[in-house]
């Protein structure tokens, strides 16, 4: 399967210019967060503001090493 970066994704990436990523088939994980609680809120207001189909998703082993997702909706 090849990963590719939809349009709102890459207007995402180009607004919130993670410096970490990782590149999945249905978006970006985002890594190495320091303030992992604010950054999450600032992407999903990002997202919201700028109406971007995307979700961010983001469980308790991720929080462990720092990173969320974004993912197309």
């Amino acid at each position: 399967m090849e990963k590719s970066i939809s349009k709102d994704l890459q207007q995402f990436m180009d607004k919130f210019q993670p410096s970490k990523f990782k590149l999945m088939a249905n978006g970006i994980e985002i890594r190495g967060i320091a303030d992992i609680h604010r950054t999450i809120s600032f992407a999903k207001q990002l997202i919201d503001r700028m109406g971007l189909n995307l979700k961010v998703k983001h469980t308790a082993e991720m929080v462990g090493y720092g990173a969320f997702e974004v993912n197309n909706a």
